[in-house]
Order: C-alpha cells, then sequence, then structure tokens
C-alpha cells in the first residue's frame, strides 16, 4: 500500500497505532485508532475497544461482527415489510381484476404471474435466489416460527389466571404428540386377496377421490387416475416397489377416506349404526391400502420425480385423517423439498404450452410433454405443501420452515391444460377453488406476520396496528368479492352491516371458504380485544385508515372493532359443520383453531364492556363445538387424538365458566 504524502514533506515511514478496534483487528485492516475509528464510522458498526478483545479469540470477534450484520439485516426487512403493507393497496389496486371467474384461473392467475417472470430461474440453492432480493421476493407471504398467535400463545394470557382448571394437567401439544405410542403397521399383508378389488368398488373408491380429495388439492391427472386403475385390477401384490405403485395404493387409501368422512356436512347428530359399520369398513379398508403404501414408501423418499413428491404428499394426508400432525408435517416437509429440487431445475426440462394429447376420449401425456406435465403436477403439490405446511405451522410455530414459504411468488399458480376431472366444469371449479384456498392461505400468512411475528408484530403496538388491520380488512373483502358464484356465501350478521348483497344457496366448498373467512376476519380484529382486554388505552387511535368520524366517538369505535372480532369468533364456532375436507384434513387443526376461539370469547366475557358485545348464542357454543369433535374422532375411527381430546377439555372448561358468568348476570 503506498502512503500519499503533502508536497514538501519528506517521506516517512507510516506510524502504526498501539490499539486497533475489535472490529478492525478481526477484520486485519489498518485502524487509525480514533473512537469510533474511519472504518467503522463508514460502515456505521459499532467500535469497540477494551481488553476483552485482548482474551477473546478471532473467530469470537467475527461472529460478533455477523451477528450485528444479521440483527441489521432483520432490522431492514422488518421496515420493508411494514413498508409493503403500506403500499400493497395501491399497488393490487393497478393490477385487480374484477372476477376470478372471468375465466378458467385467468384472473388471480394473470396477477400472480406478473410477479413470476423470473419463476425457478431466480430460485437458487436452498429455494433462495443468489442475486440482490427482487420485489417478487418482498411479495412471499411467509409465516415465521414463533409467532404468538397460536392457541397455546392464547392459554397463557394471564386473564386466565383466574381459571386454573383450563391449564391443570395441561400438556404441551408437541409433547402430548410426541409421546403417542408408534403407528402400528402389520408385519405382513394380512390378505392378498383384499388388495384385489372388483372394478366397481376401485371405480367407487376413485370416484370418491377424485369427487373430494382431488378437487380440494387438483394435483392428480386424469392419466394417473387411468394407471391407477389399471395396476389395481391387475392385483397390487404382484407389483414391483415403485413410486407409481406407491401412489397407487395411497390414491385408493385416500379414495376410502374420503368415503368415511362424506355425508356429514347436513347431519349434526352420529350416523346411525348401517352408515357406521360402512364408514368403518371403508376407514379398515383405507388402513390396509395405506399400511401397504408406508412399506415401499422408501422408493419416494429415494427417487426424484414429481410422481414420488405426491406420493409424500398423499401420505401426509393420510397421516392428517389419522390425526397424527407431527408425522403428517414430517411428510410434507420432505415433499416441499423435493418440489423446490424439481423447480429449480425446470427450466432444463423442455415443455410446450399443452402436455396432453387425446385418445379414444381418454387424456394422455404426449411422449415430448411429459416433462411439461410434470413441472404443472409439481406445482400443484408445491402449493398444497404450502397451504398445509402453513396451516400446521399457525398452531405449530415452533417447528423449523420447509423455506418453501420463502419462494412462493417465484412460482406460477396451476394451469388449466392439467386435466385432473372428466367434466370440464368440475375441472374448472376444482382449479377455481384450489386458488381461492391459495390465496386465503398468503393472506392468512400475511396477517398472522404482520400483527403476531415474534418482535416485530404490529398486534400490541396501538401506533401501528389500526394501519395494518384496515389494509388487511381490505383485502379480505377483496378476496371474498372475487370467489366465483359456486363457491360465494352469506355471514348475515357482518353483511348487514356492509350492506352486501344475499348470494343466494350456498354450496359445501363455499361454506367451507365462509370458515376461513371468518377465522381470518377473527384473526385481523383481535388486536382490539387484545388492547381492550389488557386495559391499554385504546381511545386517541383513530380508525385505521386516519380519519375519524364526527358521530362516532373513539370508544364508539373501538368497541365497534371488538365486535368484529368476536362476531368472527363466535360465527366461526356457530357455522362449523361436518365438511368433508375438514374431517378428513383438518380435523386436528380444526380442534386446537375452536379452542382458541373458546378462549377468546371467555375472556372478553370478563369485560363488561365486552360480555354486553356477545349474544346469547355463545351460550350453545360449547356443545356444539363437543359434540361435532367428538362424533368425528368417533366417525373416523380410534385411535383418538390426545390433543383434539385435550382441545375438548379445554372447549368444556371455557363453556362453563361463560355459563357462570351469564348466570351471575341473571
Amino acid at each position: 500500500m503506498i502512503d500519499y504524502v503533502h508536497a514538501g514533506e519528506p517521506a516517512r515511514k507510516r506510524l502504526r497505532t498501539s490499539h486497533a478496534c475489535d472490529l478492525c483487528r478481526a477484520r486485519k485492516i489498518r485502524c487509525d485508532g480514533k473512537d469510533p475509528c474511519v472504518a467503522c464510522a463508514s460502515t456505521e458498526n459499532d467500535c469497540t475497544y477494551g481488553s476483552e478483545a485482548n482474551s477473546r479469540g478471532k473467530s469470537d470477534l467475527i461472529l460478533d461482527g455477523v451477528l450485528r450484520l444479521e440483527t441489521f439485516m432483520h432490522k431492514m426487512n422488518a421496515n420493508l415489510m411494514s413498508l409493503q403493507s403500506m403500499t400493497t393497496s395501491t399497488q393490487t389496486a393497478s393490477t385487480r381484476t374484477t372476477s376470478f371467474s372471468s375465466s378458467p384461473l385467468s384472473d388471480l392467475h394473470t396477477h400472480h404471474q406478473t410477479l413470476s417472470r423470473q419463476r425457478t430461474r431466480s430460485i437458487g440453492q436452498y429455494g433462495m435466489s443468489p442475486t440482490t432480493p427482487t420485489p417478487n421476493e418482498l411479495e412471499n407471504a411467509v409465516l415465521e416460527s414463533w409467532h404468538t398467535s397460536t392457541t397455546e400463545s392464547v392459554l397463557h394470557w394471564p386473564h386466565f389466571d383466574a381459571f386454573p382448571s383450563l391449564r391443570q394437567h395441561y400438556i404441551p401439544i408437541f409433547e402430548l404428540e410426541r409421546s403417542r405410542h408408534p403407528l402400528k403397521v402389520k408385519s405382513q399383508w394380512s390378505d392378498d386377496a383384499s388388495c384385489n378389488l372388483p372394478e366397481e368398488e376401485i371405480d367407487a373408491s376413485l370416484d370418491a377421490f377424485s369427487q373430494n380429495f382431488n378437487f380440494w388439492y387438483p394435483t392428480m391427472s386424469l392419466h394417473q387416475l387411468e394407471k391407477t386403475k389399471q395396476t389395481m385390477l391387475g392385483g397390487c401384490h404382484e407389483e414391483e416397489d415403485t413410486p407409481e405403485t406407491c401412489l397407487a395404493l395411497l390414491t385408493l387409501a385416500l379414495g376410502y377416506a374420503s368415503k368415511v368422512t362424506s355425508r356429514l356436512v347436513n347431519s349434526p347428530r352420529s350416523p346411525d349404526s348401517k352408515e357406521k359399520e360402512e364408514k368403518a369398513s371403508a376407514r379398515s379398508r383405507g388402513d390396509l391400502f395405506f399400511e401397504k403404501a408406508l412399506k415401499m414408501l422408501y422408493v419416494a423418499q429415494t427417487d426424484v420425480s414429481s410422481t414420488s413428491a405426491q406420493c409424500l404428499f398423499f401420505t401426509a394426508i393420510y397421516f392428517a385423517f389419522l390425526r397424527r400432525p407431527l408425522q403428517a408435517w414430517q411428510c410434507i416437509s420432505s415433499a416441499s423439498s423435493k418440489c423446490m429440487l424439481l423447480l429449480s431445475y425446470a427450466d432444463l426440462v423442455p415443455s410446450t404450452s399443452s402436455p396432453y394429447i387425446q385418445s379414444s376420449n381418454t387424456y394422455l401425456p404426449s411422449p415430448r410433454n411429459v416433462g411439461a406435465e410434470d413441472e404443472e403436477r409439481t406445482k400443484r403439490i408445491f402449493w398444497a405443501c404450502y397451504i398445509l405446511e402453513s396451516d400446521y405451522l399457525a398452531e405449530l410455530s415452533h417447528v423449523p420452515l420447509s423455506g418453501i414459504a420463502r419462494i412462493e411468488s417465484s412460482v406460477s399458480l396451476p394451469v388449466a391444460t392439467y386435466h385432473t376431472h372428466e367434466s370440464p366444469k368440475d375441472e374448472e371449479l376444482s382449479s377455481l377453488y384450489f386458488l381461492a384456498c391459495i390465496s386465503m392461505r398468503r393472506l392468512l400468512n400475511r396477517v398472522h406476520q404482520l400483527l403476531y411475528a415474534k418482535d416485530t408484530g404490529a398486534g400490541m403496538d396501538i401506533n401501528r396496528f389500526p394501519s395494518v388491520v384496515a389494509e388487511l380488512d381490505h383485502q379480505l373483502e377483496e378476496w371474498r368479492d372475487v370467489l366465483p358464484s359456486a363457491f360465494t356465501f352469506e355471514v348475515p350478521e357482518i353483511d348487514s352491516r356492509r350492506q352486501r348483497k344475499p348470494s343466494g344457496e350456498m354450496t359445501e366448498h363455499g361454506r367451507f371458504l365462509r370458515q376461513r373467512y371468518l377465522t381470518c376476519r377473527s384473526v385481523i380484529y383481535r388486536p382490539y380485544l387484545m388492547g381492550m382486554i389488557s386495559g391499554q388505552s385504546l381511545t386517541n387511535i383513530n380508525d385505521g385508515i386516519g380519519n375519524t368520524s364526527p358521530s362516532v366517538s373513539p370508544d364508539q369505535g373501538i368497541l365497534g372493532n371488538c365486535k368484529s372480532c368476536l362476531d368472527a369468533c363466535l360465527l366461526h364456532i356457530l357455522n362449523l359443520r361436518g365438511f368433508s375436507q375438514t374431517i378428513l384434513v383438518d380435523t386436528w387443526i380444526c380442534s386446537l383453531s375452536m379452542a382458541g376461539a373458546m378462549l377468546v370469547l371467555l375472556a372478553a366475557c370478563q369485560v363488561p364492556s365486552l360480555r354486553n358485545l356477545i349474544g346469547p348464542e355463545v351460550l350453545a357454543a360449547g356443545h356444539h363445538l363437543t359434540q361435532l369433535l367428538e362424533g368425528w374422532q368417533e366417525v373416523a375411527g380410534g385411535p383418538n387424538s390426545p390433543s383434539v381430546d385435550q382441545s375438548v377439555h379445554i372447549i368444556k372448561e371455557a363453556d362453563g365458566f361463560i355459563r357462570n358468568v351469564y348466570n351471575q348476570d341473571g
């Protein structure tokens, strides 16, 4: 290095400072010895000196520097997220379409594909971009670990100290599930004949699969369904252990599981003895096929293909049906990793616009376009895993993330050229329903992250959460506005205040989406309720969008927002029914969510001004939930989930305390 000297001054040897700062010493660069030194001042790092620097190793100093940089990056990310939440409304207004049903997948898909131009080209190692973060990456709807909106977090509110029986004998969910007996898999196939099904029974099981599971998560193509049928007609015990055979067995297992959970939506009571016998038989058949599939699951673990990812995803769903959340999560995580790996290299596989040819009224993959079918299947499994992983993370907030949510904005949504149903109408509705569930899960993730993320959530900051709540509510109503007519729903208690017109008769899928809407709404408005319960002064905040109505006092406005939360909680409970999707996939998640809703209502009942906002219908909530959850466990068959049983116990306890409050009011 050359030292420059002023003209006319004799050159002299550069003097070295007697004591360099910690960071310069670690980086092995020149330090001027000032406080702060020039190097630290230019990089805005803390400049520290002292005796402890002499006793610490270089690795410790480097680690300190890395940790300081990480802290800075976390702060910068929090600021970007806050900025994003403030500008989302403006950004989406310019790209928003009027309806999502004008053509199959077109409207919502158009906006999302605008964000997906870089797609897998920007996905590097571990699914992260190797370059500077792009706007797409800031769009990712990530639900981070350690958020504070789980039912367990609500149970630890200090307001429940007065109800010791709520927490008495309570066991953390993870410990409760981890201590369960392992799933028993038979040592040998009990009866080879049981695998040789008549064609009519195979068709009936595949029809149940298509009408239920493959409608909610349209990942299985018609070509795969036909191949599954041929595999089962040939006798699966004669087949080799391949991902295709494993997938065929899992498909049959989920078909039988669909039979178990069907026809319960309009009947709050348990099925009669004949129907119970039929469902028990279907559960037994499903278990047999699932157990055989588990024995060859190693081929899916070691294979790298869309079919192997599909096997892992289907396995996760059957574990969800068995109410085994930890096993389901492990399979979801494995399927997610396989999807990210496949999508990282998707551009190396040639594909064309349509992956199918039609022959004899059957869609078959064109030999030159198998890559296109594989890529589309992988994307659909990716999005299904995104939904389910986020659902589990909503209640198991400490589980590590697979990374799938961090790249979701870089993966395009499903396209209409992947044929999953014989009826074009059913195929279109299935795709639209899948899109509606994806977009709702993305919104739920943003709600949890912006309001309840550890350290950065705005939920308890009265200066921040009103504007965030207002924007999230706006996005929720926009999601509802663009639902196709087949999935529209009514919430009279809310619609009357918003002057929304009746939507007509609701389908089961529309009613399921209404449950998603209500849970999202309750979580959005919960910060107002938490503030009132904790005694925070909320009288000086505005309505969340910078306006103050002269005809409504701040107290009335705050109570109105608290009522929005309480109404959504109560309606979420009272509108719950035996939806096939809920029982098959979400029984475990639903039980915890409902226990959380009951706890929120109980906490509100302790505050007179909030208790007046809750209608007398709350007295029916506990019995309604208990009847449903216990009935579902009975129908699905044993063994019962201990965490579902624990949730039912919490619901019963909360219901008793709520009744006591109302009895005292007389």
